[in-house]
C-alpha cells in the first residue's frame, strides 16, 4: 500500500507526538495553522509537521485524519470536517464517551470511514510507549495499525464496533484521573490538621498507592483543564450504563478550581493545595 498523507487536527502535546510517530510510515503529516497559537506552531515545528493554510487544504491532501483535541471540541471539529465531505479514514481519538463517538461517526459517514481510538499512556517521547486502542471497520483499523507499525505508539484492535475504544479509554480514566483528585483532597485535609507527612508515610508502606506520590498533585492541577471535561465525559458514560455518575462530576468540579493554572510547569504541591482550598 502506498504511504498515506496524514492530517492531524489541533496538535497538542499528545497529538503532535502521535503525529510525529505516524510520519515514520506516512508520505507527509500536515496540520492547519490558521487560528492556532504560537505554542501550537512551535510544537508542530518541533515535531516536523508540515503546515497548510486551511482546513480544506488539509482534508484535500489527507488520506487519514487524526482528531486529538480537548473533549469539548470533538463534535464541532467533526462537524467542520463533515462540511468538507472528507472521504478518507477519520481516527476519532479523543477522550469522549461512546455515545458521542457514535454521533461523530454518523456525522462523517458514509463519506468517511470512522475508526474509534483511545490513547492510554503518556505522549510517545523520551522512551514513553502509549497504547492506541482501536475499534471499527477491519480495513480501516488495519490502515491505522500499519501507520504506527515500528513506532513508539503501540496499537491494539478491540473489534469492529465503534465505541469500544472510547469505552476502554474512559473506563481507565475513571479510575486513574479520579484517583489523582482523591489524593489532592486527602493530602489537603491531612495538611489542614498537620498530619500530611504522617498520611504520606502510611501510604508509602503501600507501594501501589497514589497517596505515596503527593508530588503528582501539582501535575494534576496543571492538567485540570483537560481532565475535568474528560471526567464529565466519563460521568455521562456511567449514567448511560445506569451507574451513578456523581463522584466523577464532583471530581470534575474539584478540577475546575485549577483551571487558571493551565499547563503551569512551575506549580508546587503547596501552590496547588492552596488553590484547591479557595472557592
Amino acid at each position: 500500500m502506498d504511504q498515506p498523507t496524514v492530517g492531524i487536527l489541533h496538535p497538542g502535546s499528545m497529538g503532535a507526538a502521535i503525529a510525529a510517530c505516524a510520519a515514520t510510515n506516512a508520505a507527509a503529516v500536515v496540520w492547519c495553522s490558521a487560528g492556532r497559537s504560537a505554542a501550537s506552531t512551535e510544537r508542530a515545528k518541533q515535531f516536523g509537521l508540515t503546515s497548510v493554510a486551511t482546513l480544506a487544504e488539509l482534508l484535500d491532501r489527507s488520506d487519514i485524519v487524526i482528531s486529538l483535541c480537548p473533549p469539548t471540541a470533538a463534535e464541532d471539529l467533526a462537524n467542520d470536517v463533515a462540511g468538507h465531505r472528507f472521504d478518507g479514514v477519520y481516527l476519532e481519538a479523543n477522550a469522549i464517551n461512546p455515545e458521542r463517538t457514535t454521533r461523530i461517526a454518523g456525522l462523517l459517514e458514509p463519506a468517511a470511514t470512522v475508526v474509534d481510538g483511545g490513547v492510554v499512556g503518556s505522549p510517545p517521547v523520551r522512551g514513553k510507549t502509549p497504547v492506541l486502542y482501536l475499534s471499527g471497520p477491519v480495513a480501516a483499523t488495519e490502515r491505522i495499525e500499519a501507520l504506527f507499525a515500528g513506532t513508539a505508539v503501540q496499537t491494539k484492535v478491540l473489534g469492529a464496533e465503534i465505541g469500544k475504544a472510547s469505552a476502554l479509554k474512559l473506563s481507565y480514566a475513571t479510575f486513574q484521573k479520579a484517583s489523582r483528585v482523591l489524593v489532592a483532597l486527602a493530602v489537603g485535609m491531612a495538611r489542614e490538621h498537620g498530619v500530611d507527612q504522617e498520611l504520606i508515610g502510611v501510604a508509602s508502606r503501600r507501594t501501589d498507592s497514589y497517596l505515596s506520590e503527593p508530588q503528582y498533585v501539582a501535575k494534576t492541577a496543571a492538567r485540570a483543564w483537560r481532565w475535568g471535561p474528560e471526567l464529565e465525559e466519563a460521568a455521562d458514560a456511567l449514567a448511560a450504563a445506569g451507574l451513578p455518575p456523581e463522584m466523577l462530576r464532583a471530581a470534575a468540579t474539584t478540577l475546575a478550581r485549577w483551571h487558571d493554572v493551565k499547563d503551569a510547569s512551575e506549580l508546587t504541591l503547596a501552590d496547588a493545595l492552596n488553590r484547591l482550598a479557595q472557592p
